[in-house]
């Protein structure tokens, strides 16, 4: 298959090579609970084209780790399960759970080097059948241990390249997903009725903060005392990643360069 998708071209292989009809891509990173297989096989109905999980962060180790934390968990996976549940989910790398038939009666495993990330082209794929993505009932956890803030950055940016390159119409509401744009509409608002900006804000962020911290105890995922900065600085990255997204740049992926700029035509072997 073409170089571009080096993720894909690992899994090519075992594909062609099994024999069953239900087939599990999930990635190395992800811990799998005892009932694993059980748990997305309860997810599929009979207009799911696929199951899959978006990962949650766990066993944070260190500020960034848990920064790491605020984006995976009460970022992505929140507004993953909320598309899900207005049916538009959407399908995410980490595991996939595909009725080989699907796939196959669309144009085989090819298909999904079509994008720069072959969980959007399973999505598209999934769509275009008049089938849905749906998740699992909670996300398989990821350890993430130390981070830096450079490794944070170069993975959300690379997320957000692919996100933009696929997606672009469902990217652009994306700057107005965290809380920096509701505390400055409350700071606006406040200044125009004569009222201090300080107090409104802070209400915004007391409000928006203690409900995420909510969603994290009731979920079990990490959550430091520190959560609220660590919120506060992905919140004040996103504006930048969201820039970043727009650039389409090629970038590193475990020592492959890839493009996010989406191919025109199906990968050759």
């Amino acid at each position: 298959m073409s170089p571009r998708v080096p993720k894909l071209n690992n899994c090519f292989k075992g594909w062609n090579a099994a024999a069953h009809e239900w087939i599990v891509l999930a990635d190395h990173n992800v811990l799998m609970p005892s009932d694993y297989l059980t748990r997305l096989w309860n997810c599929w109905r009979e207009d799911t084209g696929l199951v899959c999980s978006p990962p949650s962060g766990t066993a944070p180790q260190g500020f960034w780790a848990d920064v790491e934390c605020a984006f995976l968990n009460t970022y992505e996976a929140r507004w993953q399960y909320v598309a899900d549940t207005l049916g538009v989910g959407f399908a995410q790398g980490k595991t996939m759970f595909w009725r080989r038939s699907v796939l196959e009666d669309a144009g085989g495993i090819r298909l999904l080097g079509l994008e720069p990330a072959e969980d959007a082209a399973s999505t598209k794929v999934v769509r275009d059948a008049g089938l849905r993505v749906r998740l699992v009932d909670a996300p398989f956890p990821q350890p993430l241990g130390r981070r830096t803030a450079l490794e944070v950055w170069r993975r959300q940016a690379r997320w957000a390249q692919l996100r933009r390159a696929s997606f672009p119409c469902f990217y652009v509401p994306e700057i107005i997903g965290g809380a920096l744009l509701p505390s400055i509409a409350a700071a606006t608002l406040a200044t125009a009725l004569d009222l201090s900006w300080i107090p409104a804000v802070l209400a915004v962020t007391i409000l928006w903060y203690g409900t995420e911290m909510k969603l994290a105890r009731v979920a079990g995922w990490p959550l430091s005392r520190l959560y609220p900065l660590h919120a506060l600085v992905r919140d004040l990255a996103l504006p930048a990643l969201w820039v970043s997204g727009w650039r389409g740049s090629p970038f590193v992926w475990r020592g492959n360069a890839v493009s996010s700029v989406a191919a025109s035509e199906s990968p050759q072997v």
